[in-house]
């Protein structure tokens, strides 16, 4: 399958990939286990805001929140997971990331699969404390949600070309406005540049059964910040208001159009809800600004 993609094409996506390297880092036994990441903005900053993607997206698929955010003063990092089959296991391997990278503490931005995760982490590490606040885009609570949860233990061993199959599923592409498609478009690419068993992980992670104790993570008192759009998306309202329910002290950012990608499509208002979200903190020892 092959999309042309604007977004691919684009100055600002290749001004990214100039500017920024990407390194490779392997925390666990496994070598094979490698993070892919793109760090941005003043090393001296220990409390950056990590970007953590959807099961379809890589490191960067943010490369608009680099650019502008980095370009502000913060310290921006954007990861690609390696190849964990369940969410203690993704748990453990970030945080010896983030002890690699010397963090003391993060801000966390995520992604549909990347906001579960996100939520995954401050609950497993709630004693201590590594979660500064967090910033959900079109996430959840409960991954019972989805209908491959029947297949979860399975998705290991099902061919490529099927698990992007079931993925592309969730691509709307009709009707939709020109930013939208090209979104789109962007995270296909990124879609077709996974290998088997990435697809097959990322879709276990985002399938085997797991609800988030938000007991645990509305303990620690993160702040948190919801972003959520008005138009098509792959999650229901059912689904989003759940979200709210979970975390009923969270900051609501609305989008009246985005689609499921409104970080590649609408950047702008992405960006400056992060940046809102995260100007409490500056002049503080959680600051991901350089002071």
């Amino acid at each position: 399958m092959s999309f042309e993609c604007d977004l691919v094409g684009s100055e600002e996506y290749k001004n990214f990939r100039a500017s920024v390297p990407l390194r490779k880092i392997s925390v666990d036994n496994d070598p094979s286990k490698v993070w892919s990441i793109f760090d941005s903005g003043p090393r001296t900053c220990r409390c950056p805001l990590v970007c953590l993607p959807s099961v379809s997206g890589t490191a960067d698929v943010f490369f608009f929140q680099v650019l502008a955010l980095s370009a502000k003063g913060l310290r921006v990092i954007t990861v690609s997971y390696p190849v964990y089959w369940n969410h203690d296991e993704w748990c453990e391997g970030f945080l010896k990331l983030i002890n690699f990278l010397r963090l003391e503490k993060v801000h966390l931005f995520g992604a549909s699969l990347g906001g579960f995760l996100a939520q995954k982490f401050a609950e497993y590490s709630f004693r201590l404390r590594v979660v500064a606040s967090m910033i959900f885009c079109n996430s959840f609570t409960d991954t019972s949600i989805f209908r491959f949860s029947d297949v979860a233990s399975i998705l290991w061993v099902i061919p490529s070309v099927i698990l992007k199959k079931m993925i592309l599923q969730n691509f709307m592409r009709q009707k939709m406005d020109p930013a939208i498609c090209r979104a789109v478009d962007f995270m296909v690419t990124k879609l077709e540049s996974l290998c088997q068993s990435e697809l097959a992980s990322r879709l276990t992670l985002n399938s085997i059964s797991n609800k988030i104790d938000t007991t645990k993570v509305s303990y620690q008192g993160i702040p948190i910040t919801i972003i959520d759009v008005f138009d098509l998306s792959a999650l229901s309202n059912r689904v989003k208001d759940a979200l709210y329910k979970a975390y009923p002290l969270a900051k609501l950012a609305h989008m009246k159009s985005g689609g499921n990608f409104p970080y590649l499509s609408h950047p702008e208002d992405v960006n400056l809800f992060i940046e809102v979200h995260l100007r409490k903190f500056s002049g503080t020892p959680e600051s991901p600004f350089l002071n």
